[in-house]
């Protein structure tokens, strides 16, 4: 499985918005966003108004360094979108959002999404009793979730008490003292905690 291992601060400073990749780093005021909200490289001021490509494209990165993947898989997904009835960004989003690493952040048994695929990686993740190494795995509703072993569920206290804060989406139910959760429902677009505009996404991938 391969991951980004570049410096992370450098992906939300060149989006121009937090994309949580440092877990509860980007809530402080250590945050590069906080510090240098300008994008990386010399002379970022100097640059020349965005085209209506390069606003697309900059679109497309964020949603693939929001949820971690490379452009093959990104690809994939938004070709499996465009196949499926409906509205073709609306059904990426949400097939993002159903993917496993996703909802063991945002039910807050991770600093981070990178962090939930380490968990997922090592082999501590069960679905519905059977073991999952795929990040990518996507949930369907009624598919229970949990991290196995009582060891590792108390290290995993701290990071659930930090979280806390955070409210888990009502399309997911979280059992925080089980490190366990359940996902309810297919979630609306209304309902994805994300600053995305998927029209443009779409309209990027589909030239």
């Amino acid at each position: 499985m391969s991951r980004y291992t570049g410096p992370k601060c450098k992906l939300c400073r060149r989006e121009g918005m937090k994309l949580f990749l440092k877990g509860q780093r980007c809530e402080t005021v250590k945050c590069a966003i906080a510090k240098r909200a300008h994008p990386p490289g010399e002379h970022p001021w100097s640059r020349k108004k965005r085209s209506e490509y390069g606003v697309q494209l900059r679109e497309k990165q964020k949603a693939k360094r929001i949820y971690g993947l490379f452009e093959r898989p990104f690809r994939r997904l938004f070709a499996e979108a465009a196949r499926t009835k409906g509205n073709t960004g609306v059904t990426l989003i949400q097939l993002l959002e159903r993917r496993l690493d996703n909802v063991l952040y945002l039910c807050g048994y991770a600093h981070s999404r990178s962090h939930a695929r380490q968990l997922i990686g090592h082999g501590h993740v069960r679905v519905n009793g059977r073991r999952t190494k795929s990040p990518g795995f996507r949930l369907r509703p009624n598919d229970v979730f949990q991290v196995m072993g009582e060891d590792l569920r108390k290290k995993l206290e701290a990071v659930i008490e930090g979280n806390k804060h955070r409210d888990v989406p009502s399309w997911l139910q979280a059992e925080p003292a089980e490190v366990k959760g359940t996902m309810m429902s297919v979630p609306k677009r209304d309902e994805a905690a994300i600053d995305l505009q998927e029209q443009l996404i779409v309209e990027f991938c589909s030239k």
